[in-house]
């Protein structure tokens, strides 16, 4: 919240700033304050009417699906689309072969990160093809 809003909730501070201002100035920031305040309270009772209303539709909707002896549970299943089932992709093949700092033979595909001993060699100048199975 803002520092001048915060002061409009403190007592004490309205009236500080009060002793400033003309009472014709107070009269006129009331009468806005009362508009605002109204305005706000309409909104608020529209919203409620409407969710009032969404939840008097969804009762009589429920009602008449258990009349004809259907479930909602039911209604929401037969909703649902048999869609495209995602599979995972087949792992992809390696390209390269390198040995690590443990010795040890690994293989990378040549997607993402550069491999540590793969970046060293291609600093001391070696070709990345040096490195092709």
């Amino acid at each position: 919240m803002s520092l001048s809003l915060s002061s409009l909730k403190n007592i004490r501070s309205l009236r500080a700033q009060a002793r400033n201002m003309a009472t014709e100035d107070l009269a006129e920031i009331l009468a806005k304050l009362k508009i605002v305040v109204s305005e706000r309270r309409e909104e608020t009772q529209i919203t409620a009417a409407e969710a009032r209303e969404k939840a008097e539709k969804l009762a009589m909707y429920r009602e008449l699906l258990l009349e004809d002896g259907i479930s909602p549970a039911e209604l929401s299943q037969s909703g649902k689309v048999a869609g495209k089932i995602k599979t995972k992709r087949a792992p992809r093949p390696a390209k390269y072969k390198y040995t690590d700092v443990n010795n040890e033979v690994r293989f990378w595909t040549g997607q993402g990160r550069t491999p540590k001993p793969v970046q060293q060699a291609i600093e001391q100048g070696r070709v990345l093809d040096d490195f092709l199975i």
